[in-house]
């Protein structure tokens, strides 16, 4: 935990899903926040509770891409763009990605489940999904039909039954192609 202030960890939620905002979050740690992990192994709660120490105690920055956005540009470039954008807004000297690829940024270390060992990382994984739950949820709440706080735009079973039900809405991301779905909307 020598490292507070020296390191900027990056990570993103919502590359999966296929409706929602995709979230990257970078964060530079200037003071210690108890219960650091990879958020996906903390309940919602706890997440919660972790963003809000997190937001008092660091240095931090979210870029957020819609599905339309998502649509027009593609992942990987909406991905390389949020990168960027959060090395040029946090100046650090040192960074790290979470997960093997770091979208043709050279100067971009990656270490794969650096969520759940570096506590920069951990706390940038925090940001990223809390802010990426809060927004679709909303979304749910547009979209009651959708049931996106359920699955939260994962391709479930239950959504992607609801997608035949009711065809795509504005945060579908159109450009991902399902199986699933193929006979269904596009017959």
């Amino acid at each position: 935990m020598g490292r507070v202030g020296k390191l900027c960890g990056i990570d993103e939620a919502g590359r999966g899903p296929i409706a929602g905002d995709l979230v990257v979050a970078g964060c530079i740690l200037t003071s210690f926040v108890d219960g650091l992990q990879d958020s996906k192994k903390l309940s919602e709660k706890k997440r919660e509770s972790l963003y809000e120490s997190i937001t008092k105690n660091s240095l931090y920055h979210i870029v957020k891409f819609s599905a339309a956005q998502i649509d027009k540009d593609g992942l990987s470039l909406c991905m390389k763009s949020a990168l960027r954008e959060i090395m040029q807004t946090l100046t650090c000297r040192e960074y790290l990605f979470d997960g093997n690829s770091n979208f043709g940024i050279n100067e971009l270390p990656t270490m794969i489940k650096a969520d759940g060992k570096v506590p920069e990382v951990s706390a940038a994984s925090i940001l990223a999904k809390v802010t990426h739950d809060r927004n679709i949820i909303k979304d749910a709440q547009k979209y009651p039909e959708y049931q996106f706080e359920k699955h939260k735009g994962y391709g479930t079973a239950l959504h992607i039954e609801l997608i035949k039900k009711h065809g795509y809405c504005d945060i579908h991301r159109r450009s991902y192609k399902l199986k699933a779905l193929e006979k269904t909307l596009f017959d």
